[in-house]
């Protein structure tokens, strides 16, 4: 049974800062914090003034948070204070993605090295491990300023639930125009573009986000209004994809699928009610844009109408519907496979 179309769509250089303090050889259990609650100076890991003792060791702070602001503001690449990213379900002037939290998100924020990292908050007393090692030494090699505050602070500074320790502010990612999404990769790698009609939840976008990288999607597309950014939310569920997808902001997904037509780009609409199935369309040897609808309603009418065909996934149990999300990785890994199987064959 295909999926209700309410799910799965209805329609056919950084500027180098200094690196402040010491990493010590490991770091105490984090204990957990309220969040809003009145920061403490981050000195006081363990309740004394300055480094804590005993146990494995922790890290030492070195700036101090008084009220859940820390001394010497952190000012971005330009000179300008750092400014907030837009919350969940809103949409911004452009892609956002200034503020990067979670551990995999910020990592790969460093690896990428394609925007400038103005700054890295980092829990103090956190226990050691690998990936904590990894952001230091390459928030190092890349020149950008590591802060090591109160847990209580890093929740003041956090827009997620569970930062786990770890912001960065960045310089927002950069469009893309619409045109250079279409062009062939390295090797001739041909376009396969993710096309959103309006996702507003941050989680199901950062879920698309990460599903679209692992699969190959080569760009993505988004609507510049009544659609989710690149919140904080997006960015930490996206697990690092911001920094390697390109993406373009559209006035309208019908018009920028026209636009797409006329580049030579075949799109297909996930559609719940559709009687042509997925897994039956060719989709390995041409560019291909898969389309997905919004949570509430799926594809708008007019985007329906713009797609150049309309697929369902086929379903085999007793519900009748797939989370947006889920819909999209398993459209997307379908592209993936047929696109292996067509390279197979000409090697």
């Amino acid at each position: 049974m295909s999926p209700p179309a309410g799910e799965s769509g209805r329609g056919k250089g950084r500027r180098p800062g200094p690196v402040s303090g010491k990493r010590s050889s490991g770091r105490s259990p984090a204990g957990k914090g309220g969040k809003g609650g009145k920061a403490v100076p981050a000195g006081r890991a363990g309740g004394g003034r300055g480094p804590t003792t005993g146990g494995r060791g922790s890290r030492v702070s070195t700036s101090k948070a008084e009220g859940g602001r820390a001394r010497g503001s952190r000012t971005t690449g330009d000179g300008r204070a750092g400014g907030r990213s837009s919350g969940p379900g809103t949409t911004s002037a452009g892609l956002g993605g200034d503020q990067v939290e979670g551990r995999r998100a910020v990592l790969e924020l460093l690896r990428a090295n394609r925007r400038a990292v103005r700054s890295v908050s980092m829990a103090d007393g956190m226990d050691a491990a690998p990936i904590l090692d990894e952001i230091e030494a390459l928030a190092a090699r890349r020149r950008v300023r590591v802060d090591l505050v109160s847990r209580r602070r890093i929740e003041s500074l956090a827009r997620t639930d569970a930062p786990q320790g770890v912001v960065a502010s960045a310089r927002p990612v950069e469009e893309s125009p619409l045109e250079a999404l279409t062009e062939p990769g390295p090797r001739g790698r041909l376009p396969f573009l993710l096309v959103m009609d309006g996702i507003t939840d941050p989680h199901n976008l950062g879920s698309l986000l990460r599903s679209a990288e692992c699969a190959g999607v080569t760009g993505i597309v988004l609507p510049r209004h009544r659609s989710v950014h690149l919140s904080p939310t997006v960015a930490k569920v996206a697990a690092g994809a911001i920094e390697y997808l390109p993406m373009a902001l559209v006035s309208g997904v019908p018009a920028a699928l026209q636009r797409l037509a006329a580049l030579g780009v075949w799109s297909v609409g996930l559609v719940g009610e559709a009687p042509q199935p997925l897994y039956r369309l060719d989709l390995g040897d041409q560019p291909v844009a898969l389309v997905l609808g919004s949570e509430g309603s799926g594809l708008a009418p007019l985007t329906r109408k713009r797609c150049d065909v309309l697929a369902s996934i086929p379903q085999h149990g007793t519900l009748s519907s797939l989370n947006v999300s889920t819909a999209g990785a398993i459209a997307c890994f379908d592209v993936a496979r047929q696109r292996s199987i067509v390279r197979a064959t000409r090697t």
